[in-house]
């Protein structure tokens, strides 16, 4: 048995017999009017309904096995919103579960960046890829030349977005003239940026690493 803490350790599939994620027991308590906004959240992160309490007619109980890992992502900030901040909510360790969780990498040109890489589960992992990537298009500034973000399980891109490069108007000062010049021009642009395609490095500002936690 391993105990995995880093998605950078994830092992590859052939080595893996089955995974198992941490559970916890969470209790919510909201005023009735919520309580369909409440169940449909937690469905949507996997829960498991484990009760259902009126306690008075202000005041509901509602109880669910959650996986810890969408806990973390989102759950809280959606909660507060379903709920207009009126729902309260505590939680308690409840072991592990069996769990088809898979590793997401994100390439930016190609390279795999280790600190934006997510345990996920499989079911979610296009949809969570595909924010992850449109996320990160927001945050990485425009650079010399074209950045491809991709989001991909293993050697398969499940998503992918770019950056559009930063355009000079190289054939500004052209006035008139044979029409071959302004075409050599823009060709040399064209190499231009190709060559800083493949030497350049693309700066991750801070805010895509701590970004990553918001992506529900």
């Amino acid at each position: 048995m391993f105990e995995l803490d880093n998605p950078a350790k994830f092992p590859s599939e052939g080595e893996i017999d089955r995974i198992e994620e941490p559970v916890i027991a969470l209790t919510i308590h909201t005023p009735p009017e919520f309580v369909g906004g409440i169940l449909k959240l937690c469905e949507d992160k996997r829960g498991i309904q484990t009760g259902l309490t009126y306690a008075g007619e202000k005041r509901v109980i509602i109880r669910y096995d959650l996986p810890l890992t969408e806990m973390v992502f989102g759950f809280y900030d959606r909660l507060k919103s379903v709920s207009r901040g009126y729902a309260s909510l505590d939680y308690e360790p409840k072991g592990y579960v069996p769990a088809d969780l898979v590793r997401m990498d994100l390439l930016v040109n190609g390279d795999r960046v280790d600190s934006l890489s997510l345990i996920v589960h499989r079911e979610g992992s296009f949809n969570k890829g595909r924010d992850l990537c449109v996320k990160m298009k927001e945050l990485i500034p425009p650079q010399q030349f074209e950045v491809a973000i991709q989001a991909a399980i293993g050697s398969k891109v499940i998503a992918r977005t770019t950056v559009k490069a930063l355009r000079k108007n190289v054939t500004a000062k052209c006035y008139g003239g044979d029409i071959t010049r302004k075409r050599k021009l823009l060709e040399r642009q064209k190499e231009g940026k190709k060559r800083m395609k493949q030497v350049g490095n693309v700066e991750i500002p801070q805010e895509a690493f701590l970004a990553i936690l918001k992506v529900d």
